[in-house]
């Protein structure tokens, strides 16, 4: 999801409680009753003798049948272990069904060579030691998770975003799958809190860049051949979100556009990395940014790196952190630390490069750092606190409200977006008739060496 960077304009880090995962392992099976013994029993000579030869014979068979038994048993069980558990097509099997012991995909883990600063001494890098040592199994599990709940779904809708399809469909389609992934359907209060979507579905279409879904009462919009468009989604367990995305074009006169944005992403990813400088970073993908031209109804024209959208690093339950990953060469002091994770993304324009707002809601975020206290509609109050328990500093749509029942809540919505304690969110837009193409990876930045957990074999 992409953060627009007005000057001067940074959003606090978040310390929003933790949310522990809910497992509930299955209980062995008894093994079944053994009968065998008192088959073999009424097996006996009917003269009921009780010569050795007799109770020898009992003996075989009571040994041999026991011996059949345990051989079968243990042939069930080895069966039943070796039953793979396989995502369907569409994608609507929980992932803690696929992988049991929880050992999910790694993303692309690469090394990073020391710079012999090892002494952390200043308290901000005491700040991020204690980041490091919350990167634990239970984070790593996390985010893991997370990325290979992205790429399930994603691939689902590689294969079904065709022309002729509506937003609306593809949205839900997203959704659903993503909720049945995570194993949380989020309608129960809280329980979009423990895993779901990072924020709303993003489906910008040719000049529209970012921050643009479907909502009821809008015109439908369709997918039609000539379009660009951007997928944009976010899936979070636990509060750790990973936010990636892609561009779709049918047409290939667009393949130059799409490859200068996914170039410049990759870019970025190989610059980041403990002490990596925002500046430095900016400089280098915009200079692969602008080496792309694409060729359109026979013009030539220059792709632009977008001034006013950049990448950002990612807070627990906060998709948009305190530090800007600019892709357009900007001075800034802001550095990579370790125990960051940061959504590295880029956008790339045929239009003027500097976003607007245009009109509409994409969707809203709590601001947990305004005060309530000026509130004093009972509909404000009461539609907080179902935002608290239900999304908290995530992201939402209104259809996410309509989703768990929440009914002519316009009125109070007005009202908080006017005292700061909700942020609305509209849809950013270039020049109409231009064309915007985007990619997006997140970077986790361990000890030594980093991992681009939502790293895929389709980019």
């Amino acid at each position: 999801m992409g953060s627009k960077t007005p000057e001067g304009h940074h959003q606090a880090p978040n310390g929003h409680p933790a949310h522990a995962a809910i497992v509930s392992p299955n209980p062995p099976k008894p093994a079944a009753a053994n009968g065998l013994l008192q088959a073999a029993i009424e097996g006996e000579d009917e003269d009921g003798d009780d010569d050795d030869d007799t109770k020898d014979g009992i003996e075989s068979k009571v040994n041999g049948a026991s011996d059949m038994q345990k051989k079968k048993r243990k042939r069930s069980k080895n069966k039943k272990n070796k039953t793979p558990v396989n995502q369907t097509v569409l994608p609507r099997v929980a992932l803690t069904s696929i992988f049991a012991n929880k050992q999910y995909p790694t993303g692309e883990i690469i090394e990073q060579v020391a710079d012999g600063n090892l002494q952390r001494t200043t308290a901000e890098e005491l700040r991020h030691l204690a980041v490091l040592h919350d990167m634990d199994d239970e984070f790593l599990s996390d985010y893991r998770k997370a990325a290979e709940v992205h790429r399930q779904v994603r691939k689902h809708v590689q294969a079904i975003a065709k022309p002729g399809i509506s937003m609306t469909e593809l949205a839900h389609e997203i959704e659903d799958a993503v909720r049945a992934l995570v194993g949380h359907q989020g309608i129960e209060p809280g329980d979009a809190l423990k895993a779901g979507m990072g924020f709303p579905t993003g489906l910008c279409l040719n000049h529209v860049a970012a921050h643009w879904t479907p909502n009821a009462g809008n015109k439908e919009v369709v997918l039609q051949y000539e379009d660009v468009l951007k997928v944009d989604f976010g899936v979070h367990v636990n509060g750790r979100i990973v936010d990636s995305a892609f561009t779709i074009a049918f047409n290939p006169v667009y393949d130059p556009l799409l490859e200068a944005a996914k170039a410049t992403t990759n870019a970025g990813l190989k610059e980041a990395g403990v002490d990596a400088r925002m500046d430095n970073l900016s400089e280098i993908m915009q200079e692969v940014m602008e080496s792309y031209e694409v060729e359109l109804n026979g013009k030539t024209i220059p792709i632009k790196a977008v001034r006013n959208i950049s990448g950002h690093n990612i807070l627990r339950y906060k998709i948009h952190g305190d530090k800007q990953v600019p892709f357009y060469k900007t001075k800034t002091n802001q550095r990579m630390e370790e125990g960051d994770i940061f959504a590295i993304e880029t956008f790339g324009t045929t239009g003027k490069a500097r976003m607007m707002d245009d009109v509409g809601i994409y969707g809203y975020g709590r601001n947990e750092n305004v005060s309530t206290t000026g509130l004093h509609h009972a509909s404000a109050k009461s539609l907080l606190k179902t935002i608290d328990t239900n999304f908290g500093t995530i992201v939402f749509a209104k259809r996410y409200l309509e989703r768990i029942g929440a009914k002519n809540y316009h009125l109070g919505m007005r009202s908080l977006v006017q005292h700061g304690v909700v942020e609305s969110y509209a849809p950013l837009v270039d020049v109409p008739g231009s064309y915007v193409a985007q990619f997006e990876h997140t970077v986790l930045l361990h000890p030594g060496c980093k991992e681009i957990v939502s790293r895929g074999d389709d980019y």
